[in-house]
């Protein structure tokens, strides 16, 4: 049988899942392919979509972290949950700000093609390892 605290766990970290992948591997490729998107559009609508992810996201770890923290886990849990976390923490303290910069940049009249940045592969390469993370979390988790 689960316990409460294991049900939040995997329902919190599932739905987490769920965003990162709606959002980063669906939504934000297909923008840019939409008729009439131009590139400041598409970086427009894009900071305000990730803006909203990234703070449903840290809600979202938080509850995790709570829950995982309030029960007796296996240490698979425990770092798993901490995987999770500090990519998510390194995307917005480290890759977010060189990502925002660009953009400004870009939305000020700067030429997309020049100035080339790799923050974007970088913040790529993170999300697949926290989808990676999520997955096995919340399937330790619900078999725990």
């Amino acid at each position: 049988m689960i316990t409460l605290s294991a049900g939040i766990a995997s329902a919190a970290t599932f739905v987490w899942l769920g965003m990162v992948l709606a959002i980063s591997f669906l939504e934000a490729p297909l923008k840019f392919g939409a008729p009439g998107v131009t590139i400041p559009i598409g970086l427009g609508i894009g900071r305000r979509v990730f803006r909203a992810l990234n703070l449903s996201e840290a809600v979202l770890a938080l509850a995790v972290i709570i829950t995982v923290a309030v029960s007796a886990p296996p240490v698979a849990v425990i770092a798993l949950t901490a995987v999770a976390a500090v990519v998510l923490a390194g995307q917005l303290a480290v890759v977010r700000p060189s990502l925002n910069r660009r953009s400004d940049a870009v939305l000020a009249g700067e030429d997309p093609a020049l100035h080339r940045s790799r923050a974007h592969l970088y913040y790529v390469g993170l999300e697949v390892v926290k989808v990676a993370a999520l997955i096995a979390l919340g399937c330790t988790v619900l078999s725990g």
